[in-house]
C-alpha cells in the first residue's frame, strides 16, 4: 500500500514534467520569426504620417508591421479613412490590435491579419504605411511597385527606399524622426532593388 502512495506522486510529477517539456518544444518550434523588432510609433508620429499621405474618407490603410494597430485605429477614427487593416506576423501584437480596435469602437472598419507582410495581398489599399528597417523596405520594395496602384502613397517611418528618392521627408518634432513619402508611379519599375521608378 505504501509503495503504491509514492508511485502515484512520482508517476504525477513525471507527466507534469512531461507535458511541460512538450509545451516547452511546441513553443519553440512555433516562435515566430521576426524581421523588425517591435517599437511602437509615438503617436504623434502616427498623425503626421497620416497627414502626410494626405489620408481621406476614401483611403484604404494598410500598415504593414501594424504592432498594436494604432496607426489604422487612428487612420478611420481620427482622419476617416474608409477601411484599415494592419499586417504584423506575431499573433500577441495582433490580439492586442483587436483589442485596441474594440476599445476605440472601430472594429467594423478595421481588420488585422497574422500574415508576413511579404506574402500580404495589398492591392486595394490607396496608402501603405511601414516603420520597419532599411533592408526590409529594399526588400519589400519591388512588391509595392508591382502591386499597388498608381497614385498610391507610401510612408515610411525612420528608413527610406535607398535610391528610391522621396517626393517628400518631414522630421517630426520632439523628437527628430524622419517621414518619408513616395507616391506609385504610373508606369512601374522594374522588381529589381538597383534601379528606380
Amino acid at each position: 500500500m505504501r509503495k503504491a502512495r509514492l508511485t502515484r506522486p512520482r508517476a504525477a510529477v513525471a507527466t507534469v514534467c512531461a507535458l511541460l517539456a512538450a509545451a516547452c518544444a511546441f513553443a519553440q518550434q512555433t516562435e515566430v520569426k521576426k524581421d523588425v523588432p517591435y517599437v511602437p510609433t509615438p503617436q504623434n508620429v502616427v498623425d503626421e504620417m497620416l497627414k502626410l499621405a494626405n489620408v481621406t474618407k476614401g483611403d484604404v490603410v494598410y500598415d504593414l508591421g501594424c504592432g498594436d494597430g494604432r496607426l489604422v485605429i487612428t487612420a478611420v477614427k481620427n482622419f476617416g479613412a474608409k477601411s484599415g487593416v494592419g499586417v504584423d506576423i506575431d499573433p500577441q501584437r495582433i490580439e492586442e490590435s483587436n483589442a485596441n480596435a474594440k476599445a476605440a469602437g472601430v472594429t467594423d472598419r478595421v481588420k488585422f491579419v497574422v500574415q508576413d507582410l511579404f506574402e500580404t495581398d495589398f492591392k486595394e489599399a490607396t496608402v501603405v504605411t511601414l516603420y520597419l528597417l532599411p533592408e526590409v523596405n529594399l526588400k519589400l520594395r519591388p512588391k509595392l511597385w508591382s502591386d499597388l496602384k498608381p497614385g498610391t502613397r507610401v510612408v515610411s517611418h525612420a528608413f527610406n527606399m535607398g535610391d528610391w528618392a522621396p517626393e517628400k521627408t518631414v522630421t517630426v518634432e520632439p523628437g527628430g524622426q524622419r517621414l518619408y513619402l513616395w507616391t506609385i508611379p504610373a508606369k512601374a519599375a522594374p522588381a529589381a532593388p538597383g534601379g528606380t521608378p
